[in-house]
């Protein structure tokens, strides 16, 4: 593992994040759950998509871990995409 890999750097890049939530009150409690994080600035969702997505800037560097974590408190799981696409 490595430091891009393991953590969310700050910036306007942030990370993506698959989940298995579909209803958009699902999402929304994950977004709210996540920002409770230290760090976090700013998460977008993406429900065009199946799997839903959503993606998470900070403002400070932030364990992926933690992500996960807080959404495993919803009840749904957050799966990160890879770090650049091909």
């Amino acid at each position: 593992m490595s430091l891009l890999s393991e953590n969310i750097i700050p910036g306007n890049h942030g990370k993506i994040f698959g989940t298995n939530a579909k209803e958009q009150i699902d999402l929304d409690r994950i977004k709210n759950k996540v920002l409770t994080l230290k760090g976090i600035k700013d998460i977008t969702i993406n429900s065009e998509i199946f799997p839903r997505e959503f993606t998470v800037y900070t403002s400070e560097l932030v364990k992926v871990e933690d992500i996960e974590n807080q959404v495993k408190l919803t009840g749904f799981h957050a799966i990160p995409k890879d770090l650049f696409e091909l």
